[in-house]
């Protein structure tokens, strides 16, 4: 989960509890059990040093991760060239599924064509 001022630029409507619901239904639905939940609150999605981005990728690294689930693309990351990084070699090298519930995007499911472009929008 990621909420910054910037976001309000974007008219994003996306508060954490917001995301949390969305998120906690989702994996609830489709039978996911939570390892955790990563907030990064007022860091900008530009911004991958988000310290509980850090904390999420440690854990990847460390095995206790294998699917990260996003409300949308966003709220993972704004930044087209890091999110096509992590979405095309470092998830796929780590075997982590990656799921962004608003654009339906999973790439267990193959991604579509589109989502560099859903980034940039």
């Amino acid at each position: 989960m990621r909420l910054s001022r910037d976001d309000e630029n974007f008219g994003d409507s996306v508060s954490i509890e917001t995301q949390r619901t969305i998120l906690q239904k989702f994996a609830a639905e489709n039978g996911l059990r939570v390892y955790g939940e990563y907030v990064d609150d007022g860091w900008s999605g530009t911004n991958f040093d988000r310290p509980s981005f850090q904390r999420m990728m440690s854990d990847v690294e460390a095995g206790k991760v294998n699917c990260i689930v996003t409300k949308d693309l966003s709220r993972f990351g704004r930044e087209h060239v890091m999110m096509d990084y992590y979405l095309e070699f470092v998830f796929p090298e780590k075997q982590v599924r990656y799921i962004a519930i608003a654009e339906n995007e999973d790439t267990e499911k193959g991604l579509s064509e589109f989502v560099p472009f859903k980034n940039l929008f």
